[in-house]
């Protein structure tokens, strides 16, 4: 048997998020039967962006249009794919996205469902390790902007007393 040849795959996604009455909510997907709940994302298609994969992505697998406020970050793994015997690295690069429009019944076939959790319950539900560690790191931008904001509109009301 031949040694496994190694292949590199660069993906993109993101965490959209919306704010209703302080509550907090990202988009997720189900997939494999609808038991594995994992953010949106897919592979950089040729002469693409990053960022334009990841607006893509979000769409075709949620329903949803969001807009990129800032990168959240990286991750990368390794998984065997059995018909090629290689090995390959897969980096996934992750934005943080507010939502401007859609609905989760408008997601694509490739996935069986896809619905907004609260960020905590979120965090909870999804299945993979990688994504935990994205959200999280999402919900530390967001809770940063909020507490940034509030302290703007505090800092306002001082000067105008």
């Amino acid at each position: 048997m031949r040694p496994a040849t190694i292949k590199h795959q660069v993906s993109s996604g993101g965490v959209i998020f919306r704010t209703n009455a302080d509550v907090t909510e990202i988009a997720l997907i189900a997939v494999k039967g609808g038991n594995v709940w994992c953010l949106p994302k897919g592979i950089v298609d040729k002469g693409e962006s990053p960022e334009e994969t990841a607006v893509r992505e979000v769409r075709e697998e949620t329903g949803l249009k969001g807009r990129i406020k800032d990168k959240i970050g990286d991750i990368s793994y390794w998984y065997y794919i059995k018909g090629e015997n290689a090995r390959c690295r897969k980096t996934v690069h992750f934005y943080l996205m507010e939502y401007m429009g859609g609905s989760t019944k408008d997601h694509d076939a490739e996935v069986d469902d896809a619905s907004w959790f609260p960020l905590d319950e979120a965090l909870a539900k999804v299945s993979y390790k990688g994504d935990r560690e994205i959200i999280g790191k999402a919900k530390e931008m967001l809770e940063k902007e909020i507490h940034d904001s509030r302290y703007k509109i505090q800092e306002k009301e001082n000067h105008a007393s």
